[in-house]
């Protein structure tokens, strides 16, 4: 991957701290602690080095909707970061994906009960930690791709919380 330009970097870290501050202001004028709320740096497309210049800022959690991408950046990046995979994920990459990044955290947009499945059934393979989700639902009731889950939500929910 090639290395981002100073400058571009810089800008990287101003925009996060702005966010960041912005966000600060915003929980606390809802009521809630600032701590309660997690930004997720999203790093699709950017360079090692960008994602390195926020990681040194202080950021530790970042994103990524590529399987591809997240696989092959994890690796070269401290430990301690928290990856979210966000979007779509198909069930031929689940597991590749869970043994590549250890420090997976989440899957943001899980939008079927295959994927959940699968996921459920990697994490149990590999003996990892178990990981966070977040359920994507189509509420509009338009038609969608990936959106057949919302049939059988009350059903996951409740399995899910039986487990706990």
């Amino acid at each position: 991957m090639m290395a981002a330009a100073p400058a571009v970097e810089a800008a990287a870290v101003t925009a996060l701290r702005s966010v960041l501050h912005r966000v600060r202001h915003a929980a606390e004028r809802s009521g809630r602690r600032p701590d309660e709320v997690t930004v997720v740096a999203v790093s699709k497309t950017k360079p090692l080095s960008l994602l390195r210049q926020v990681y040194d800022a202080g950021h530790r959690c970042f994103g990524e909707n590529y399987v591809q991408e997240i696989v092959e950046k994890a690796p070269q990046l401290p430990e301690d970061i928290e990856w979210h995979f966000l979007g779509h994920l198909q069930s031929n990459k689940v597991k590749p994906l869970l043994t590549a990044v250890p420090n997976l955290a989440m899957v943001e947009g899980v939008d079927n009960e295959k994927i959940a499945t699968h996921i459920d059934r990697a994490v149990s393979s590999i003996r990892r930690k178990p990981l966070k989700v977040l359920v994507q639902v189509n509420t509009s009731g338009e038609a969608c791709e990936y959106c057949s889950f919302h049939k059988c939500i009350k059903e996951i929910v409740w399995a899910e919380t039986q487990d706990q």
